[in-house]
């Protein structure tokens, strides 16, 4: 049970789980581009999704994976949030992540539906992580159980740090 501010909180759809092929998504990036996981295509992508960067642990989560993970050459963080790119743009500036790739799936909310993250009480995003390959194969997920707690980080690094 999946549980967000201390009350249950439930989704439509299922999750992905290990073994499958990450499903195709076209977001709003911090400049208003439009950017598809086919731009990563050559990477392997930790995908970090939370529920709004301007609260602490969203913020911790961000930082701490574009920290440990942003300088590999041949891995992306992309970190989805239904926020504004404008607040998305405006936190990156604010902690010297230039470099950082922030979506937003908040024009059609069809990432969170299509990913069943979508919490169905409140359109917010849950707290999760997935490892996929450079096919867009997924290697590892983590559904965040308590949405106001953070992942775990060691096994997220463990499961890239597998990828050939």
């Amino acid at each position: 049970m999946t549980t967000f501010l201390g009350k249950p909180v439930t989704f439509t759809g299922k999750q992905l789980e290990v073994g499958d092929t990450a499903l195709p998504f076209t977001l709003v990036a911090t400049d208003l581009s439009q950017k598809s996981l086919a731009d990563f295509a050559d990477k392997k992508k930790v995908i970090s999704v939370v529920p709004s960067i301007d609260t602490g642990i969203c913020s911790t989560q961000t930082r701490t994976f574009n920290q440990l993970i942003g300088e590999r050459s041949d891995s992306v963080v992309i970190t989805i949030s239904k926020d504004l790119p404008f607040a998305q743009a405006r936190w990156c500036g604010a902690e010297g992540l230039e470099h950082a790739v922030m979506l937003s799936d908040y024009f059609d909310g069809s990432f969170g539906r299509d990913y069943a993250l979508s919490m169905n009480e409140n359109h917010l995003l849950a707290r999760a992580v997935l490892v996929l390959d450079k096919d867009n194969r997924i290697t590892y997920t983590q559904y965040v159980d308590n949405v106001n707690s953070e992942p775990a980080y060691q096994p997220v690094l463990d499961a890239l740090d597998a990828l050939n």
